[in-house]
């Protein structure tokens, strides 16, 4: 199960840029939670996801000379969907029913946060040059903070300079 979970039921396993097509995967699912049940239940998922994350991460790499491997997406579920979580609660504290679609706001979360994820800027590369198990998930939670705070600013410039 923990392998399962690693991979996040496969996604981790597409080819090419398994970590691009488990960020994309999870857009989809953080999008899908957003519907059903808006912030609230995307945030919960987020914290659900990492616990999970951290703990099937460390089962699954136990013995492996290098744990963070490329097929290993859980983290990019993680940090993606704590990316999305800062478009999400703002549409919620806005009152935006949760079937409306304000793209801009997912893909600016999407390519934010594979901008941070790939570049590693600051404390997203400190906490992959740690390494160990641990780093697997920080960098990617790091990424995804830095890409929520980045889509929050986008769009702040958006709405307020640019119209």
């Amino acid at each position: 199960m923990d392998r399962l979970l690693c991979i996040w039921f496969g996604a981790g396993l597409l080819k090419p840029a398994p970590g691009t097509w488990g960020s994309a995967v999870a857009v989809l699912l953080g999008l899908l939670l957003h519907r059903i049940g808006h912030f609230p239940l995307l945030a919960a998922a987020t914290v659900i996801v990492t616990i999970v994350g951290f703990r099937a991460v460390r089962r699954h790499t136990q013995g492996m000379s290098d744990p963070d491997r490329s097929e290993i997406v859980i983290d990019e579920v993680a940090g993606q969907w704590l990316a999305l979580c800062f478009p999400s609660a703002a549409f919620f504290f806005a009152q935006i029913p949760s079937d409306t679609f304000p793209y801009p706001g997912w893909l600016a979360a999407f390519l934010f946060f594979r901008l941070f994820d790939i570049w590693k800027p600051w404390l997203v590369g400190r906490a992959d040059r740690n390494g160990g198990v641990d780093g697997v998930m920080k960098d990617d939670l790091w990424a995804g903070l830095f890409a929520g705070i980045a889509t929050l600013l986008a769009a702040a410039f958006a709405h307020l300079v640019l119209m």
